[in-house]
């Protein structure tokens, strides 16, 4: 059974009732994703499909249609869900051992069991050492493994991911993208990821979905049939080169749309 389901879920931002215009980003999304599975969201920019992440996320509610996490239909946050952005999201006041504790620290669990848990997740992100550093103290991709134990130590059943690795520099991102990787191995972790990174998309991903030009749809999802476990030297493979090239192909046609749309629009 899938783990996550959506079906005809559409998006509109916008009151009917009081004259302004009403916006349609995500039209009538529907996908399951497989327990354990790496699935990515790309799509030209302004898609929506930082909308549909956060529709998923009980960070917005759709317009219309149904969601279900497991068998349970659900309609906002869900303790099931764990969220990473792609934006500076550490407690500058706080050190990594404090970041890592603070979900745990909400919740009510006793300040031993805390500290135990989010060593052992400190560890698992590969920043041992690192615990009473504050955030000041730490490159941006070390921010954002903190960021991604902060999230992982709440123990969620699906990782949803929004442009984590955006303000990254290249090599950063495709090392972090080989611990990611690694990290789900190790727990089984289902994963979303929303991304505009095509290479990243088809390094990261079990499979990949491409999104219209807004509004957001389904244009087609491709099956990264890359072997499992992999690592960054996939990158180089012939295989490689033809599933970029095919989930671009896809890609292409609505990053000209949007960028026509963008050009209408000024």
């Amino acid at each position: 059974m899938a783990i996550l389901t959506l079906r005809n879920v559409s998006k509109v931002f916008g009151e009917p009732d009081n004259g302004a215009a009403l916006v349609p980003a995500v039209d009538n999304v529907s996908l399951d994703v497989e327990a354990g599975e790496f699935f990515s969201i790309i799509g030209p920019s302004g898609c929506g499909k930082s909308t549909l992440l956060r529709v998923i996320g009980g960070l917005l509610p759709a317009t219309s249609g149904e969601l279900y996490v497991g068998a349970e239909k659900v309609a906002g946050p869900h303790p099931w869900l764990g969220f990473v952005f792609q934006e500076e999201s550490t407690f500058p006041w706080r050190t990594t051992l404090g970041n890592v504790e603070f979900g745990l620290e909400m919740r009510g669990v006793a300040p031993d069991e805390r500290r135990r848990k989010a060593k052992e997740m400190i560890g698992l992100v590969g920043l041992s050492g690192f615990e009473d550093r504050y955030p000041s103290e730490l490159s941006g991709g070390m921010k954002q493994r903190v960021a991604i134990a902060r999230a992982l130590v709440l123990e969620p059943k699906i990782l949803l991911m929004d442009e984590p690795f955006g303000a990254l520099d290249e090599q950063t991102r495709i090392i972090l993208g080989e611990e990611l990787m690694r990290i789900r191995d190790q727990l089984k972790q289902t994963i979303i990821l929303v991304t505009h990174n095509i290479n990243e998309s088809v390094q990261l991903s079990d499979r990949v979905m491409i999104m219209t030009a807004r509004p957001g749809r389904v244009k087609e999802i491709v099956a990264i049939d890359l072997p499992q476990p992999r690592d960054s030297s996939i990158i180089a493979s012939d295989r490689f080169g033809k599933l970029v090239a095919q989930v671009w192909n896809a890609l292409r046609e609505e990053s000209i749309r949007s960028f026509r749309q963008t050009e209408q629009r000024n």
